[in-house]
């Protein structure tokens, strides 16, 4: 999502030793952010920091000059990056050899009628299958490209479009769980007016779980204002859901019940209030690495935490942060940051 111009960690156990031992990304309508000029500063209010982002760490630009960059997704097999340019309907790839180039165009617009707003695809993540999912916002659903990895074309099939006959607002934010169900959020960015649409049909945000082995699709959330990112901690016993709403910049915490299709208990993960009256940004896209180090974009850049919510420091980069993506064997964060993609080293505790 665009910003207004007016505005993962250490296992739980292991975390637990080394401590004791030692305005949005939303932006108002055809208002386009200025890019800035980057540069890497780290906060590390952690000595874990140390060992993530060691002294000398810095950003490297991927490249720039799109509109509104969001949804990366690092590919391992095949080394490369896709991301979002929404406003521009496209997805792009960047590999270390070729450089940026056009992947997939429309990527979440597919009709006929010209229109405005935040068009394209959002989240992107693979299927259990392989296969690439997009949150399209200008097509309201959840689908899936017909169409390998290496040969794409847009060509699109709809996993999920509507809750009990409403089309969706526009999807934003996805991720499977290890049993193949799909959870994804659903506020109203892509909406041309967003909140105030005649076209909205659902009076409310969701967070929902589709199933395609049952074709069973479950509203388990409609509590939280703007739901975004979406992300389970180690375990699958846990979701992570950030809510991008100026008036309630937080991340929450869920339980995960009967195999995901309950909620259980939910509270505030961390409260990014005070850190919103300073920093632009809200909190948006976020990843979680396989021994629990939390990255989530949010006021002022990249939040890293760890599993109880703890900040352990901040990267930030000097301009807006919509989402990031992980390549945990080579050791990278990749961002979208306003008009450009950008990665930054990250060194990982060995397990075990």
């Amino acid at each position: 999502m665009k910003p207004p111009a007016s505005h993962l960690c250490l296992g739980v156990f292991s975390i637990a030793m080394i401590i004791a031992c030692t305005p949005s990304t939303e932006k108002k309508e055809g208002e386009a952010p200025a890019s800035k000029a980057l540069q890497l500063t780290i906060e590390r209010d952690h000595e874990i920091m140390n060992m993530l982002f060691p002294d000398g760490t810095d950003l490297e630009i991927l490249g720039e000059g799109f509109e509104w960059t969001e949804g990366p997704l690092w590919l391992e097999e095949e080394g490369k990056l896709l991301f979002s340019d929404i406003p521009n309907n496209e997805v792009l790839q960047w590999s270390e050899g070729d450089g940026v180039s056009s992947y997939l165009k429309p990527a979440g617009y597919t009709g006929e009628t010209p229109r405005g707003g935040e068009s394209g695809s959002n989240g992107l993540l693979l299927s259990p299958d392989g296969e690439l999912v997009l949150c399209q916002h200008g097509d309201r659903r959840m689908a899936k490209m017909l169409a390998p990895l290496d040969q794409p074309r847009s060509e699109f099939e709809t996993i999920i479009g509507e809750y009990q006959g409403k089309r969706f607002n526009s999807p934003n934010d996805a991720v499977y769980d290890l049993l193949g169900n799909l959870y994804f959020t659903d506020p109203a960015y892509g909406l041309e007016k967003r909140m105030e649409d005649p076209k909205k049909e659902l009076d409310f945000q969701g967070v929902y779980r589709y199933s395609s082995t049952e074709d069973e699709l479950i509203l388990l959330l409609d509590s939280i204002s703007r739901p975004n990112g979406i992300a389970f901690l180690p375990g699958e016993n846990a979701l992570i859901i950030a809510n991008s709403d100026p008036e309630k910049p937080v991340w929450y915490i869920y339980q995960v019940l009967e195999q995901g299709k309950t909620p259980g208990n939910g509270k505030v993960f961390y409260d990014a209030s005070e850190a919103f009256k300073t920093d632009q940004g809200l909190p948006d896209g976020l990843k979680v690495t396989q021994n629990g180090i939390i990255l989530a974009s949010g006021p002022g850049g990249i939040w890293v935490f760890d599993a109880q919510g703890v900040p352990l420091g901040r990267l930030k980069v000097g301009d807006l942060i919509s989402n990031v993506a992980l390549d945990e064997s080579g050791g990278y964060v990749y961002a979208t940051a306003n008009s450009r993609v950008i990665r930054i080293p990250l060194i990982l505790p060995k397990e075990g």
